[in-house]
C-alpha cells in the first residue's frame, strides 16, 4: 500500500472523550486487494461513514466519519459489571450461609430442646434473615431487571436484535404551517386565460406535471381545466384523469386556492390550445416571462412544466395552491379506492411495502453495468439499451459510487437483512411488470404478495397501467411500513402522502451507501454492520425522505 495512515492516528482516535467526526486521507491503489483490505478495516473502526471521495489521478481516497470512540471503554465496563455481579450475589450467599452458621451454633451451645428456641429466635432474627433471602432471589431470578446492565445497554447498540424501526427518531417532515394555516389572499375576480396540463409517463410522473401546473395555474391568475394524460401502448394506457382521480372532490379540496373547471367556455370549446412545452427548461425558468405572454394572446394554452424547475421561488399563495391540489385534493375515485381497499383486506397484516425497481429498461436507462446476472436479464437489458451504452472503467466506478445504479433483488435482501428486517416478514411487492432477478429476492424473503398473485386474474389482465399504479400507491400510502429502492417519483408521492397521514415507518435504500461500502471491500458481516449504521442515521434524522417543497422539518 502506498502510503497508508498512521498507526497514531487511528490510535489517538480510539482515546478521545467523545465520538468525533474525523477525516481520514489515505494513498490507495483501490485495485489492489491489500489496499481495499486496509480502508476496509479503517472504515470499520468508524460509528457511521458520512462520505467518501476518492481521487483516481492522485490515488487518494478520503472518508469522513464518526469514529466509535468509547469501544475500549464499553467493554471494560461491560467487564466491570460482571464482576460487579458476581461479587453482589457472593455476598448475599455468603451472608445466607453466615446467618445460618449462626443459628446452628445458638442450637448446639444450648440445652435446651431445639423446638423451643426457634420462636424466640425467629422474633429476633426473622426480618434480617427474610430480606437476605429476598436479595438473593432477586439476583438469582431470570426475570428480574439486571441494574448494571439496563443501565450500560445504550453503550452497545449493535448487538441488540432490533429492526430499523426501533431506532428512536429526531427529526421527522410534515405539512409545513404556511400551507395548511396561512391567510391566503383572494383569487382574482377576472381569470387571465385557461391552461390544460398536458401529463406524460406513468401515473406518478404525470401526478408530478399535474400538480406543478397548479401552482403554475395561480402563479399567472389562470383558469385549470382537468389534464390531459398522455395515451401510451407502452404503458397499457388509455385511461384519464377522471378514470383514476375523484374530479369533484378535487375541485371542492381548491377552493379558495386556484380556479377549476370541469369544462371551457362555449367560444374556446371548438379550437385547439396554443402549445406551450417548457419540459426542457432548467435554470430560473420564469412562467411570468416565457408563458404569460401566450396566455394572454391566446386565452387558451396547453402547458407541459419545466423538470428542474424551482418551486421555492414561487409566491406563497402559489405554493400553498401546489401542495393542496396535490397532497390533499388528490384522492382516487369510488371504483378505484374500492377495488384498493380489497387489495389491501387480502393481503395479510402486519405488511411492508416494497418498491423494488429493476426492470429491463430501468437497468439499461441507469446506464449501469451488471455482468453478474443471468444471461436471460442480460439479453432483455440489452435489448433495451438503444443507444444507451453502459459506462465502462473509471467513469463506472464514479457512477456507481455516486449511487445512480439501481439495487438488484439480490442486494435489496442483502441490505433488509442488514437492517434486520426479519426474512418471515409479510412483504407486498409494488412494482411493475418484467422485474428481473426476482429469484435472489424470494429465495430470502418467501413471503412475499403481488398484485397479480391476490386479483383475480381475468380482472388483473383487462387493467391499465395506471390503474396498476394507482392500486399500488393505495396499498402503500397504507401499509405497516414502506421501504423504496429508488426514490422516484411514485416514493416521493408515497412518503408524501405517508407524512400526512404520520406513518413514520418510511425508508428509502441507499444506493450510494452500497456502492461506496461494497468499494472499500466490506462484506458479509462487516458490510451489513456498516449498512445498519448508515441507514439507522437517515431513519433517525429524517434523510432519504426528505420532502421540501411542502413539508418541514420538524424535532421530535
Amino acid at each position: 500500500m502506498e502510503g497508508a495512515i498512521t498507526t497514531h492516528s487511528l490510535g489517538s482516535a480510539e482515546n478521545l472523550s467523545l465520538p468525533q467526526v474525523q477525516v481520514i486521507v489515505m494513498s490507495a491503489n483501490m485495485g489492489c486487494s491489500h489496499c481495499r483490505e486496509r480502508v476496509s478495516k479503517v472504515v470499520s473502526k468508524m460509528n457511521c461513514l458520512l462520505d467518501y471521495m476518492v481521487d483516481l489521478q492522485k490515488k487518494e481516497i478520503t472518508m469522513r466519519g464518526v469514529v466509535e470512540t468509547k469501544k475500549r471503554k464499553r467493554e471494560w465496563l461491560i467487564e466491570i459489571t460482571r464482576s460487579l455481579e458476581l461479587q453482589a450475589v457472593a455476598t448475599a450467599v455468603l451472608a445466607v450461609v453466615i446467618v445460618f452458621e449462626a443459628i446452628v451454633a445458638v442450637f448446639m451451645s444450648s440445652s435446651t430442646p431445639w423446638h423451643h428456641q426457634i420462636p424466640p429466635l425467629l422474633r429476633r432474627h426473622a426480618l434480617p434473615f427474610l430480606l437476605l433471602l429476598l436479595v438473593a432471589a432477586l439476583l438469582f431470578s431470570p426475570f428480574a431487571p439486571n441494574p448494571f446492565i439496563s443501565s450500560l445497554g445504550s453503550f452497545s447498540p449493535e448487538v441488540a436484535d432490533t429492526d430499523i424501526w426501533s431506532a428512536p427518531r429526531v427529526v421527522d417532515w410534515r405539512p409545513c404551517v404556511w400551507w395548511k394555516n396561512v391567510s391566503l389572499p383572494a383569487l382574482p375576480a377576472k381569470t387571465n386565460g385557461y391552461i390544460r396540463v398536458d401529463c406524460y409517463g406513468g401515473l406518478n410522473q404525470m401526478r408530478r406535471d399535474f400538480c406543478d401546473g397548479i401552482g403554475i395555474a395561480r402563479i399567472l391568475n389562470a383558469t385549470l381545466i382537468l389534464p390531459k394524460f398522455e395515451v401510451a401502448a407502452y404503458w397499457n394506457e388509455s385511461s384519464g384523469f377522471a378514470d383514476v382521480f375523484d374530479v369533484d372532490y378535487f375541485i371542492q379540496q381548491t377552493q379558495g386556492f386556484v380556479e377549476v373547471v370541469k369544462e371551457l367556455p362555449e367560444e374556446i370549446t371548438s379550437r385547439e390550445p396554443f402549445r406551450v412545452d417548457c419540459s426542457k427548461r432548467k435554470g430560473r425558468f420564469d412562467y411570468v416571462e416565457g408563458v404569460f405572454p401566450a396566455l394572454l394572446e391566446h386565452r387558451y394554452i396547453s402547458l407541459t412544466p419545466a423538470m428542474s424547475q424551482r418551486r421555492d421561488r414561487y409566491p406563497l399563495y402559489a405554493k400553498a395552491a401546489l401542495c393542496q391540489g396535490c397532497f390533499s385534493a388528490l384522492r382516487l375515485n369510488k371504483a378505484l379506492e374500492a377495488k384498493g381497499s380489497e387489495l389491501f383486506k387480502a393481503i395479510p397484516k402486519p405488511f411492508l411495502t416494497l418498491h423494488l425497481r429493476f426492470e429491463p429498461d430501468m437497468v439499461a436507462y441507469s446506464k449501469c453495468d451488471y455482468p453478474g446476472l443471468s444471461s436471460t436479464s442480460l439479453d432483455a437489458i440489452e435489448a433495451a439499451r438503444g443507444d444507451r451504452k453502459p459506462w465502462i472503467g473509471d467513469a463506472a466506478r464514479t457512477w456507481r459510487n455516486r449511487g445512480k445504479c439501481p439495487l438488484t433483488p439480490k442486494e435489496t435482501a442483502f441490505i433488509l437483512q442488514s437492517l434486520k428486517i426479519p426474512t418471515n416478514t409479510t412483504i407486498y411487492l409494488a412494482a411493475g411488470d418484467g422485474l428481473l432477478e426476482m429469484e435472489g429476492f424470494t429465495s430470502v424473503y418467501t413471503n412475499v404478495y403481488t398484485k397479480s398473485s391476490l386479483l383475480d386474474s381475468k380482472d388483473f389482465r383487462l387493467m391499465h397501467g395506471n390503474t396498476k399504479a394507482a392500486l399500488d400507491y393505495y396499498v402503500s400510502i397504507n401499509s405497516n411500513a414502506y421501504i423504496a429502492t429508488y426514490f422516484g417519483n411514485m416514493d416521493k408521492m408515497v412518503s408524501a402522502m405517508r407524512a400526512v397521514n404520520v406513518q413514520h415507518r418510511t425508508l428509502a435504500l441507499s444506493r450510494r451507501a452500497f456502492a461506496n461500502l461494497t468499494s472499500l471491500g466490506l462484506e458479509g458481516v462487516e458490510l451489513a454492520d456498516a449498512l445498519w449504521k448508515s441507514h439507522r442515521e437517515d431513519f433517525v434524522m429524517g434523510r432519504g425522505t426528505a420532502l421540501p417543497d411542502c413539508f418541514c422539518e420538524s424535532t421530535l
